[in-house]
């Protein structure tokens, strides 16, 4: 087993996928994981959907794509998408949905699973039939997306790693 520092150090984020569903157990840890993140004050304002269903994952990267002014699916194939929205009434939400993706693709990357954090769900859940979608699976308030992680099995190899910027951390003793 990889330690964590190990996982930490060694995750890529993955822009090609089969499309084989992950297996549901998998997913399942891959949210319980997105779930345990730190929140402000414990307010726990993010919540996960779980798109498993292709049709609509598709109109989630038709929309997306809009947003992104392309036609190509931002979502590079990948089968799952686990949305993150968080209640606006935290007024930590922003970090706290952002620090769930930063845990889901650690767990993602532990269990051999590739992963990447897409954006714009921000601009894509505020659309009105988005915001209809968020009411209709029981959330109630007001949600805004944080992003969407896109999940399966890589397609290829493994990305390698990127050269690191120098000047990024001082120490003040």
């Amino acid at each position: 087993m990889k330690s964590c520092m190990e996982i930490i150090l060694t995750r890529r984020s993955v822009k090609k996928y089969k499309s084989d569903m992950p297996k549901r157990e998998d997913i399942d840890k891959i949210i319980e994981a997105g779930l345990a993140a730190a929140s402000g004050r414990n307010l726990q304002a993010s919540v996960i959907v779980a798109v498993t269903n292709k049709e609509i994952r598709d109109r989630l990267s038709r929309d997306n794509a809009a947003v992104m002014g392309a036609g190509a699916d931002p979502f590079y194939g990948a089968p799952c998408v686990l949305v993150v929205l968080a209640k606006k009434t935290a007024h930590t939400y922003l970090y706290d949905g952002s620090l769930t993706l930063g845990n889901m693709m650690l767990a993602a990357h532990e269990l051999g699973l590739g992963s990447c954090w897409i954006h714009r769900a921000k601009e894509v859940m505020a659309q009105p039939q988005w915001q209809e979608w968020i009411a209709s699976l029981g959330f109630e308030g007001e949600y805004e997306g944080i992003g969407n992680l896109v999940v399966g099995y890589l397609d290829g190899e493994y990305p390698a790693p990127k050269e690191k910027r120098e000047g990024r951390v001082v120490y003040v003793d």
